[in-house]
């Protein structure tokens, strides 16, 4: 497998349970056409710049897969012999750093560490057969990373060109109780449908995820951009020349080639030149009940470069000013008493929620991301949609309500007579 220079290959995208769809349209916006859709990947075919690209741009996805090697695997020594056998000394520098990290469904592994541990040490044989030395190895992201998914009787191997993954974007610093994980964040947003012209408000914002990644999408922001980063940077070859590669803007016209190291630094800076104004968003308003979450969430859109483009205050969620427009979305993601809150307390709030969209969000599309079924029923409106989401392991619904305009009291005017002569 020759990562830098091979011009077709299968790229695998995961990403969490619930949001494969989401992540399958962010694909084709990008101009992709998904060979494969399953509950938690989308698979399409390129090359490092599409790597590249993937990494950069997806807002729903968790990490960008190269397979190496699948097979038929029953054992642990198997699994040793299969990983020794894939070409490590050409992937890997000997004096650079690198983690496995892996996915296990296999009755004969009791051990679930074992996998992982197992492919470290046939990687470290390896390069030290052909290299005579071998890179160091552990369990954090700064370097190359290998992923193994061994599921029964079939074993998957492969470079995991992301490492830490990319719900991770690094700007949420505080990140208070049970918070929403970004890509999930993003998920919802997207299918609100949301039209990124429009207000968005996020009441009950807690640590400002939903509004951050609102007015990241809005400035058209790549994701991507916050990591410093990506497990592909410490791949062998990374700075070394590709004859035949379209020389970055930056680079003198006399190249006739590109480092992938170049390649990279140009569509991130090429990705940052095309980001909008952020005087030509629309209103992101941001609100909690306590004066905490809203400064944590202050601070986290400053992090993220977006906190002059988000208006936040500390109030009750109905006291949000609300403002008056054609279309607009706003979103909850209240507790619903499986890791916090209590169920008693929790019903007449998810009927204040109701009340307060119908009668102060008009012309808005409102959602509601709960994991109660039962609280969901509360809200007292009829959703157009139930769309299933993971929030962890708890499975969720995210509720979509059109929210229209009251109606007009119909006065029935009496016609005026003159009386009878």
């Amino acid at each position: 497998m020759k990562i830098w220079t091979d011009k077709d290959y299968p790229i695998i995208i995961s990403c969490a349970k619930g949001l494969s769809c989401w992540t399958a349209q962010e694909v084709y916006k990008l101009g992709y056409k998904p060979v494969e859709t399953a509950e938690t990947r989308v698979v399409v075919r390129g090359a490092m710049r599409d790597v590249f690209k993937l990494n950069l741009r997806l807002r729903t996805a968790h990490r960008v897969l190269v397979p190496l090697l699948r097979a038929k695997c029953y054992n642990i020594r198997r699994l040793y012999e299969l990983a020794s056998s894939i070409d490590w000394e050409n992937i890997l520098d000997a004096d650079s750093y690198f983690t496995v990290h892996s996915f296990v469904f296999n009755d004969s592994v009791r051990d679930t560490r074992m996998p992982s541990l197992v492919t470290k040490d046939a990687i470290a044989d390896r390069m030290t057969a052909y290299c005579g030395r071998r890179p160091d190895s552990g369990p954090g992201f700064d370097g190359a990373s290998v992923y193994v998914h061994w599921e029964r009787d079939t074993v998957l191997i492969y470079i995991d060109t992301t490492g830490d993954v990319l719900s991770r974007r690094g700007y949420r610093k505080i990140p208070g109780s049970a918070p929403l994980q970004e890509t999930l964040a993003a998920g919802c947003i997207m299918a609100m449908r949301w039209d990124v012209s429009t207000p968005f408000i996020s009441p009950m914002c807690g640590s400002g995820t939903p509004a951050i990644e609102a007015a990241l999408m809005a400035l058209d922001r790549a994701p991507g951009s916050f990591k410093s980063h990506f497990a592909f940077m410490s791949l062998k070859g990374y700075r070394s020349m590709i004859e035949g590669e379209s020389a970055p803007s930056s680079a003198p016209r006399q190249h006739f080639g590109a480092t992938p190291e170049q390649i990279w630094k140009d569509m991130l800076a090429e990705a940052k030149q095309n980001e909008k104004p952020v005087s030509s968003l629309p209103r992101i308003i941001a609100t909690d009940i306590s004066p905490e979450a809203v400064e944590n969430a202050r601070s986290n859109a400053l992090a993220a470069g977006v906190a002059d483009a988000i208006e936040f205050s500390a109030c009750d969620f109905a006291d949000t000013a609300i403002p008056e427009t054609k279309s607009g979305a706003i979103f909850f993601n209240p507790e619903y008493g499986i890791r916090l809150g209590n169920m008693d307390e929790l019903v007449p709030l998810y009927g204040r929620i109701g009340d307060f969209m119908k009668n102060s969000c008009p012309n808005y599309t409102g959602g509601v991301l709960t994991g109660s079924a039962e609280l969901s029923h509360r809200v007292g409106l009829r959703p157009s949609a139930r769309i299933p989401f993971y929030n962890g392991r708890i499975e969720c619904r995210l509720l979509v309500y059109p929210l229209y305009p009251p109606l007009k009291e119909n006065r029935v005017i009496e016609e005026r007579r003159d009386p009878p002569v």
